[in-house]
């Protein structure tokens, strides 16, 4: 921030009673997951009305992006919907915006400020909304990836392909090193450009992606494809193991969709015949194959639009998407379920809630700039690279 902004704006950290909120979890899920049999409840319902006030206040100097697997509480006041990059790229086209408020998580924030211009703010209204698995893959493990890649002798060979949900340390590494950013909607194209550049692949962060795309959708089998272990030495694999890989993938994952099993899948027929199963491609590799139908979050949107009435769906994605689609389509008589019978939800996700966006909005408008996310300029620009080659993708 320059002098003047500094003086302007009073920048404050989120308040300790609100990082406290929502921080009950399950003790036997994982981390990134809560299992409570429901959603959480909704908010003192006073707060609609504080966050429409401050909202209809700040006017066109704020852009509020809300993620497709936000609570509905949350959702209702987004200027715009979509997945992590939709998101940030909404946000570029809005230069006119002082704040971009981001609901969504950590990692999607900082693609927002690696997008936008230097005079936009993007705000995150709980900085404890990270991603279990965009933690999965530090810079420090990954450079120590290389280094063992390099003493492979197959450094040269590997091109990185990064998933965007990824940390901007990450994105950085992966422009630096020649490789693109990818979605779960152009991973094929991603995948396809780099064994177009190189010999193989570092897929990171999540294994499960990298598999099922390269699998699925390349024609690769499994034995093509090795999984890194940063917490195993040389990640658990020999020189010769990671020679003969065509795909090298992070062992990382998502915490909400690597809950679904092929007994999910098995389950759900049982219990609903006729039942079209469709699933997101984080899901395990027997989940993909035991499903009707895998695609992006946009795709399981598109595809029950274009449903027939009547059609009965099990989707293998996050819960409150879930819902709001069940809830969407349930006056075309579209039976919408969730694909597991243990009702789970993205508990980061669900840290962005109306407490968090009201005391946000309310501080903004107020003149006070809380929260924000900035990317420093050496990091936003290797990022950038990786995001500029996706981008140009074919």
């Amino acid at each position: 921030m320059t002098t003047a902004q500094t003086q302007e704006l009073d920048v404050q950290p989120t308040p300790l009673a609100l990082l406290l909120l929502g921080r009950e979890a399950d003790p036997r899920s994982e981390r990134g997951v809560e299992c409570p049999g429901d959603l959480p409840s909704p908010s003192d319902p006073d707060l609609v009305a504080r966050a429409r006030a401050a909202k209809e206040k700040l006017g066109d100097k704020v852009f509020v992006l809300g993620h497709h697997y936000q609570r509905d509480e949350v959702i209702q006041f987004a200027d715009v919907t979509g997945d992590s990059f939709k998101l940030a790229r909404d946000a570029a086209a809005r230069p006119e915006a002082e704040y971009i408020v981001f609901c969504g998580v950590h990692f999607m924030a900082e693609s927002a400020d690696i997008l936008t211009s230097n005079d936009q703010k993007v705000v995150l209204p709980d900085l404890a909304a990270g991603c279990s698995m965009a933690d999965m893959a530090t810079a420090e493990q990954v450079a120590e990836c290389w280094d063992v890649l390099t003493e492979a002798g197959i450094a040269e060979q590997v091109v990185p392909v990064s998933y965007m949900n990824s940390s901007a340390d990450i994105k950085a590494f992966t422009g630096k090193h020649g490789g693109t950013i990818c979605t779960s909607s152009n991973a094929e194209r991603a995948l396809n450009w780099a064994f177009e550049q190189g010999e193989k692949v570092l897929f990171l962060p999540d294994q499960h992606l990298g598999r099922n795309t390269a699998v699925r959708d390349l024609g690769m089998s499994l034995e093509d494809c090795v999984v890194y272990n940063p917490h195993r030495p040389n990640g658990g694999l020999t020189a010769k193991e990671l020679r003969d890989a065509k795909m090298i993938l992070w062992r990382g994952h998502c915490s909400v969709h690597g809950r679904f099993s092929l007994d999910s899948v098995n389950d759900v027929r049982e219990r609903i015949p006729g039942v079209n199963v469709l699933v997101h491609p984080e899901c395990k590799h027997e989940v993909v194959a035991a499903a009707d139908y895998v695609g992006s979050t946009e795709y399981i949107i598109k595809a029950l639009e274009a449903a027939p009435a009547g059609s009965k769906w099990a989707i293998g994605t996050e819960l409150n998407l879930v819902r709001r689609l069940a809830n969407r389509f349930a006056a075309e008589d579209k039976e919408i379920v969730f694909l597991d019978k243990t009702v789970c939800f993205c508990s980061t996700m669900n840290r962005i809630d109306l407490p968090h966006l009201v005391w946000t909005l309310e501080s903004l408008a107020e003149g006070t700039l809380v929260n924000r996310i900035e990317v420093d300029q050496e990091t936003e620009a290797f990022a950038k690279l990786a995001l500029e080659r996706m981008l140009a993708l074919p």
